[in-house]
């Protein structure tokens, strides 16, 4: 015996009274998902090519630092030493090519003995380097004025407003010890 399909008032009846499952919650960020696998990855492999950007003046130079970036650094298999490759401009390359055993020699004091055991040279534009941070220079301190040159000063600004007799007699006396100590 065939069974006879429910009406559409009937069908709406059944819908309304069966459960539906929740909607599925979305998958986590790929980032957050990854980040134990990371951290764990990191701890047994050791910092990589980019530990050694931001130190990478010190470790080779300020001339090759000028011409070279690293890029990637590759470990080796069952404990080797792995490979560092090397983003170079241009014709700098010729000169990296030999200067390589210093730079290897210099990248393992980094990284530790034995870290890298080849470099590998991509040609290619080299982004610079942030500026190192400069020394705090020193303000000079000028010499005091002789008394009569500073007394002229008193009596020129004497007429001034208050608020700014102060920043015209410190101007003024820039400005005179300039004359008498001119800059070389």
């Amino acid at each position: 015996m065939r069974r006879t399909l429910p009406t559409e008032d009937e069908a709406r009846e059944i819908l309304s009274r069966s459960r539906t499952r929740p909607a599925p919650r979305p998958a986590p960020r790929a980032g957050r998902a990854l980040q134990g696998l990371i951290k764990e990855l990191d701890a047994k492999l050791g910092r990589g090519a980019g530990a050694l950007e931001p130190r990478w003046r010190e470790i080779v130079g300020e001339r090759l630092a000028r011409v070279t970036r690293p890029q990637k650094l590759t470990k080796g298999r069952a404990g080797a030493g792995g490979t560092l490759e090397l983003r170079v401009a241009g014709p700098a390359a010729l000169l990296v090519q030999h200067q390589s055993e210093e730079i290897l020699q210099r990248v393992n004091l980094f990284l530790g003995p034995g870290a890298v055991e080849k470099l590998r040279i991509a040609q290619g534009p080299v982004k610079p380097l942030a500026d190192a941070p400069a020394a705090p220079k020193r303000k000079a301190v000028a010499p005091p004025l002789p008394a009569h040159q500073e007394a002229e000063l008193k009596a020129s600004v004497a007429d001034a407003p208050e608020e700014l007799r102060g920043m015209l007699e410190k101007l003024g006396r820039a400005v005179l010890g300039d004359r008498d100590h001119p800059r070389r």
